[in-house]
């Protein structure tokens, strides 16, 4: 008991104090590093990443993982871009719904298959690969700039980006679920021993299938932000997006093994790891180092190694291979 609550206090204060320290050093560092416009940029830009990392953290508390989310985003993306000369509302809802459907089939594919979430999703994650690109000819969407529907990546509320006000009511929406009801006390049960859980009366099957529905619909949204953001659909656009949001999950101290973790530290993870790539960025302004964009992906991966082998070593566990 004590090791857990030992990685619970690692991961609620451990990636606060790690960020905020990283804000100190860019602020005295940097000229303009807490401008009104960097720090937007950076809420705005990191707002689809928010989106699937929240839908991760449910996934990965039951004990499961969605390799699926990049690629259902991207083709979010293009059946946002596809819908946009109709307006917001049919923009919206075409990338949403399109996040739904593969959620629903990781659903289903883990709950009534019983495939083991990898497989489940990594077939998923092919399949939406695959359609994206179909649906987009192999090509970019320009999106249409006349009905309103670029306002949903581009627009604010007073100054505050609208995609991140989006992303922030969610992680609200999500620590009540988590903290409050019955279904976050199933989803960590879950992960914690899901035959108990099940002897228990609770009904895994349902929970696990709104979990992987909730993480295919938030990662539709991400792709709706992604397509009004940059002005077109973007079939090959979410490479990568769901080691981003794994590690952002698990540097934030939810147990890759399930049964613990924080909706807000995982919020805080996507911070840390945004706010990095920031401050690299403005380092590569100053001229003392020049890093490519292909540093954010090892970055992510010595993150997500360290943080995997701290949390084995104080739970005693082998990291399995």
């Amino acid at each position: 008991m004590r090791r857990v609550e030992l990685i619970r206090t690692i991961g609620t204060y451990g990636v606060v104090i790690a960020l905020a320290a990283l804000v100190l050093f860019g602020f005295l560092r940097y000229d303009r590093f807490l401008s009104t416009f960097n720090v937007m940029s950076v809420l705005r830009y990191n707002s689809m990443f928010a989106l699937v990392s929240l839908g991760m953290c449910f996934v990965i508390m039951t004990g499961g993982i969605d390799l699926s989310v990049g690629a259902v985003a991207a083709m979010g993306s293009v059946a946002s871009a596809l819908a946009s000369p109709y307006g917001l509302a049919p923009g919206l809802a075409a990338g949403v719904f399109v996040g739904l459907a593969a959620g629903a089939i990781n659903g289903l594919l883990v709950t009534r298959a019983h495939l083991l979430p990898f497989i489940a999703t990594l077939a998923t994650m092919l399949a939406a690969s695959g359609t994206a690109l179909l649906l987009a000819g192999n090509q970019t969407v320009s999106v249409s700039y006349d009905s309103g529907f670029i306002a949903f990546g581009q627009g604010n509320f007073s100054i505050f980006p609208v995609p991140a006000v989006f992303a922030l009511l969610d992680y609200m929406l999500g620590s009540v679920v988590l903290n409050f009801t019955s279904f976050g006390r199933t989803v960590l049960a879950i992960g914690g021993g899901e035959d108990a859980t099940r002897l228990m009366g609770l009904e895994a099957d349902r929970v696990k299938f709104i979990v992987y529905l909730a993480s295919g619909g938030l990662a539709g949204l991400a792709g709706v932000i992604l397509a009004a953001q940059f002005g077109a659909g973007q079939p090959i656009e979410g490479v990568g997006w769901e080691l981003f949001a794994i590690a952002s999950v698990v540097v934030g101290g939810t147990l890759l093994t399930g049964g613990m973790g924080s909706v807000g530290t995982t919020l805080a993870g996507v911070l840390l790891l945004g706010i990095l790539f920031n401050v690299l960025n403005f380092e590569n302004g100053l001229g003392w180092i020049s890093l490519s964009a292909y540093w954010q992906s090892v970055i992510r991966g010595l993150f997500l190694l360290v943080v995997v082998i701290l949390q084995a070593k104080l739970a005693g566990t082998r990291v399995a291979i």
